[in-house]
Parts: structure tokens; sequence; C-alpha cells
């Protein structure tokens, strides 16, 4: 045998091995059970890939980013083999991998009960002890459509290769390399064919390689995305490295769902989204509307302070406008169908934005006017699928903090540098301290507009602001807006999930198409920059961001209720009426259960509306004229006099601290 050269590329670390033809992957790791797949030139490999001479190869551990998809690919086609067996009529739709698991498309005469669900897992766990090889091989289209005449979704995504494998969710997975490949379950000791899928791939060597799963539930998803198209069942599941992380991933989503700002919303009386309203559209109730003025009035003074001007405009727009912006052609899907009357088509705003520029040109602007900061909480409506409506976080109707700034190209970096620290510390102070920042770049596409050396210039001056701040800086390639680049905040709430808060967007091509301009010092026109900013993204999102970080305990200045009077007997009620009276002169938010309820109730009440100040008063209270404090932790603070204690709960929350 003839030997081969390869490289082995671990980090910075490059080791060079002679090795003997036919070595495959699995050979140059052998032993290292923690790497189930190779890098070879940049593409994915099985570790049965044998190496050719020169190439550099790079292991892939299981717990990387990579590694994690192929063991939650791999197992989506255990889960897909254990349907058809328990299901044989049953066809197969998509099953990529996902953020934290991997779910299967299947069409079935019914849909999955929970019952099912465990007989499919049950079933997945014998055929993971049975230690199937995942064996790839080679096939041209013809020869996939004869061995997959009875898949009719297989069918349809034969033919789709590369990006055209886009055209479906997921399919990618399934077809986007540059050939066909099918994918062989083999049976461990005779090498029969088990099972089979059309696959990209690469897979774990064995179904025994799949360390721990666990199916999650299953739902209705129409095939490839589309309403039009037949409606499928979908079974989601997760897959990690080890029984252990399974186990703290299943912790971790048993805390969120204590966290789930809808049913916050509902237990705390803080919003609903009613049916007769209508799907992504809510309500906001008093306690609700509290919070909400609360994040908006300190926003506001903030953005007073930083010489922002404060603006208004309609819900509504005649079409053209949002053809002018280059909305209408890039994000029309997105926007709600157009309403006609007077002989022309109007449209609910979906962005703010176009109707800023009409501002910035209603009349002449001078240099010595900019940077213009224009500030709106600018309710907008977006159509958005059912399927991906989700209570306050992806909803049709809401409020944009929406900024936009007009300044020269010289004024530009200082002010994208400003900008982010003003961003950064407003989310600071309502609790939101752990961040990273995502460079949202164009790439080939033809949604983008405008010449390269722009985009070049733009994207400089927010990398050069982001790397200012010392926070990581993500890649996003081809994630920009149409018009331009961006950075997107990414924050870790308080269970480390990471929400995408503010976006800072630089645009050189709406000054453009609306014909923005401003006299300059040497009495030229201009152009100005325009810089998009929106703070929380939309004041519902970050509303049900705060609530699932603080799991509805606000902090104090956010609490719709500060304090709760709690009188140990009815005599002590008018003695709490009192110290709720002046506790509101000064300005805080007081209440006092005067209920038939026993203390002990009206305690376990107040608790569970997470109320920051629990008030108690008895005999000894009135006779000090003082009274005692129970916290949401159940610790108590006794003997405090009235307005120490007024003070006290001032000072909490114009600290904004957390109790």
């Amino acid at each position: 045998m003839s030997d081969v050269r390869v490289i082995i590329q671990r980090d910075s670390e490059r080791e060079e091995r002679v090795v003997t033809t036919g070595t495959t992957a699995a050979d140059l790791f052998e032993g290292q059970r923690t790497i189930v797949a190779a890098r070879v030139g940049g593409e994915l490999k099985d570790l049965a890939y044998a190496v050719q001479d020169g190439e550099e190869v790079e292991p892939v551990e299981i717990s990387s980013e990579d590694g994690l998809n192929i063991l939650r690919h791999s197992t989506a086609h255990v889960m897909a083999q254990a349907v058809q067996e328990l299901f044989p009529e049953a066809k197969l739709g998509i099953g990529p991998p996902v953020k934290d698991g991997f779910y299967y498309d299947f069409d079935v005469a019914e849909p999955f009960t929970p019952e099912d669900i465990k007989r499919v897992e049950k079933k997945m766990q014998e055929i993971q002890k049975r230690g199937q090889k995942f064996s790839r091989r080679i096939t041209t289209d013809d020869a996939a459509r004869e061995e997959l005449a009875d898949e009719p979704y297989k069918l349809e995504l034969i033919g789709l290769k590369g990006n055209a494998a886009q055209a479906a969710e997921g399919a990618d997975a399934e077809v986007g390399g540059g050939e066909l490949t099918i994918y062989d379950n083999l049976d461990a000791k005779t090498g029969e064919l088990c099972w089979k899928d059309l696959c990209r791939g690469p897979h774990l060597p064995t179904t025994r390689n799949i360390p721990a799963f666990k199916l999650m539930r299953s739902a209705a998803a129409y095939w490839r995305g589309s309403e039009k198209n037949p409606q499928l069942q979908r079974i989601y599941g997760t897959a990690w490295p080890s029984k252990e992380e399974l186990k703290a991933y299943l912790d971790f989503l048993v805390e969120a769902e204590k966290r789930d700002h809808r049913k916050l919303g509902a237990e705390l009386d803080l919003f609903s989204i009613p049916e007769e309203l209508g799907s992504g559209l809510a309500v906001f109730h008093p306690k609700g509307g509290i919070v909400r003025r609360e994040m908006e009035t300190y926003s506001r003074k903030r953005h007073e302070d930083a010489e922002y001007e404060f603006v208004n405009t309609p819900h509504i727009s005649k079409e053209q406008l949002f053809v002018t912006s280059g909305h209408l052609p890039n994000y029309g899907d997105a926007m709600f169908p157009p309403l006609e009357f007077d002989g022309q088509n109007y449209r609910l705003k979906a962005m703010n934005c176009p109707m800023h520029n009409l501002i910035f040109k209603a009349r002449g602007r001078s240099y010595r006017e900019l940077p213009l900061r224009l500030f709106e909480f600018g309710t907008v409506y977006r159509y958005e699928k059912s399927g991906v409506v989700h209570g306050l976080t992806r909803a049709r109707g809401f409020t944009q903090d929406d900024s936009h700034i007009y300044c020269t190209k010289e004024q530009m970096a200082s002010e994208l540098d400003s900008l982010l620290t003003f961003v950064l510390d407003l989310l600071r102070d309502y609790g939101l301290n752990d961040f990273e920042l995502e460079l949202s770049t164009r790439d080939d596409s033809p949604k983008f507009i405008g010449e390269d050396a722009e985009w070049e210039e733009a994207t400089n001056a927010l990398r050069e602001a982001a790397e200012k701040q010392g926070l990581p800086l993500v890649p996003d390639p081809g994630g920009a807006a149409y018009y331009g680049p961006k950075i997107s905040v990414q924050a870790k709430d308080a269970i480390g999930r990471s929400w995408q808060m503010s976006t800072v967007q630089v645009d050189f091509q709406q000054p453009k198409r609306f014909n923005l301009e401003y006299t300059a010092a040497d009495g030229s026109k201009q152009q100005p920059v325009m810089i998009h900013r929106a703070l929380f993204g939309s004041i519902e999102r970050f509303f049900a961001v705060l609530l699932e970080h603080y799991a509805g305990a606000f902090p104090a200045w956010l609490a719709p209720v500060q304090a709760i009077g709690i009188p140990i007997g009815d005599a002590h009620v008018p003695y709490l009426q009192e110290f709720a009276a002046k506790a509101k002169a000064a300005g805080l938010r007081v209440e006092v259960d005067g209920s038939s309820d026993r203390m002990q109730k009206k305690i376990r009440n107040a608790q569970k509306q997470k109320v920051p100040f629990m008030v108690i008063a008895g005999d000894e209270d009135m006779t000090a004229g003082a009274v005692s404090f129970r916290y949401r932790d159940g610790s108590q603070e006794n003997g405090i006099p009235v307005d120490e204690a007024i003070a006290k709960i001032v000072k909490v929350v114009e600290e904004r601290a957390q109790v």
C-alpha cells in the first residue's frame, strides 16, 4: 500500500502524519470517543471517510456546534425509523437539527397522541441499542426517484441542490450538498438494510453513539412552511452528549416554563390576548399598564437627557411611501394587505423610518442642526404567520421605541460610539448585564441595494464602534437589512437565554431614495447618513423579556404594586391606610389588603403577586409608630418607624434596586 500524508489540525496545533491508503478519519482519531466526525478541507465528513493525500483533517467533537447538529440529525433519523416501524403508512417529510434539538415531519392519517410519542421513544431506545450503522452512498436523481417512489415529499426534494435547497425549510440537511446521497441504517451484525433516508449527512458512526435523547411534543406543520401545502405532523425531540446534560436541559425547560411570560401575564393580571381581537394583538391591563408606563417614562427621560426630539406619526400611509423606502419590495410579505379607498392603496405602518424621513424633509436643514435625533414610541403592524406568533415576543401589533438619527459622515463614527454606549447603559438600568454584539453584513443576494463601497464604509464604522465596547463580536454574514449593515445587542437573561435586544443600522440608501439633504458649511447640498435604532426592539417584547428575566418579581421601581399593607387584625387597617396615604404622597404605589382573609392568606396572596414590600402592622407597631417589612424571600425586618420605612422604599425605587 502507498503512503498518504495528512495534516491533523486541532485549534492552533498542526500535526503531520503519514498513513496508509484507505485510512479513515475514524482511524486517525481511534479511541477518542467524543469525536463524531471530521472537517476535511472545510467540509464535514463521516468518520468512515477515507482521507486523501495532502488533506487537512480537523476532528469534530460531539459537544461542538457541528457535533451537536450531527448528533441531533442522527437522532432524527432514528425517530423517523421508529415512526415508520410503528406506523408503516407514514410518509417522510424533513427532519433537520434545530436549536437544542431536532424535529421530523410526517404525513399520517391521524395526529400523534401523547401515548404515540411514548411508543415512538421506546422504539427509538430499541434501535439505539441495536447499534445500527449509518452508511452513506451516492446516488443519482433518477435512481433516487425510483428508490423513493413511495415517498412523495422526498421526490419533491430530489433535484434541489446547493442554494436551491433553501426552497424548503430544513431541506439543506437533506439535499444541500453538490451530490445526492442516501444514508442507510444497516444491521450491526448482518449488514442488512433496516431503514434509509435521503440525506446530506454527515452522521454518527452508529446509533449506539447517541448518548441521551428525549421526545418533547408533537405539533402540526405545513409542508415547506406554506399554508397552501398539506399539513403534516411534526415530532420535536432533543439529544445531548450525556445523560447529565440532558437532565440539565430538561431542568432548564422546567424553569423556563415557570417564567413563561404568557403564564405570568395571566397570573399577575398584566395583559391578555383576547380571541376577539385576534392572534398577536395584546391588551395591557391596569397593572401591566403601570409596568409599561414606568418602562417608557424612564426611557423617555434618558432620551431627553441625550437630546433626542420626540415625534409622532400615523398608523397608516399611502402604499407608495413604502415603495419609495424599499420596504414594500423587500418586506411586503410581512405587511398587512392594502386597504383601498379614495382610489388608491393604503397600508398599515410596518415600520416608522419612512415617516421620520418625511419629517426631516419637511423643511430645509442646516449642518448646524445635525446630528438630528428623532425618537418615537411608534406602533407598527406586521403580518406574522400564525405558526410563529408567540405571546408578546412575536406579535402582529407592537410599539417600537424607534429612533432615527441624521448626521454628517464626519459625525457618524462618534455618533455610533456614543449611541452604543447609550444603548448598553440603558439596558443595564433595566437589569440586563450580560451582552454580546452581532455584526450583520450583506452577502451576494439581490435583495441588498447600494454600492459596495457604501456598504464597506458603513460596515467598518459599525465594527469600529462595536469593538470599542470590549464585548464579544459575532459575525452574521447575510443578516443585514436590505439597506445597510447592523449591530444587534444580544442580552442573556437570568437563566442564560440569549435575546436580541437593540439594533443599530447604518443606512446610506434611504436618504438617497427620499432625496434627503442638508446645507453644508460651504453652502453645498449634502446627503445625511441615517442611523436606525430600536433600543427595546418593541415595548411588548422587552416587557416579556423582563417579565421572564425577573420571573414576574420586578424590582420595586417597575412593580405594579410596590408595597402592600397587611394588617394583623381589622383594627390595624386604618393605621396602614394612613401609612399608604403618606407613601402615595411620596410617589409610591401602595395598597392595603383590608379583606376578610386571615393574615397568612394575605401574605400568601402578596407573595403570589410578587409584591416587593409587605408592610405588616399590629398593636406593637401602632404603639411604636412603626411597621414591619416582610420580603419576597420570606425574611422580615421589624419595628421600622413609619417615615424611615417610607424613605427606605423610596430609596430602593430611586436606585432601581432589587429586593
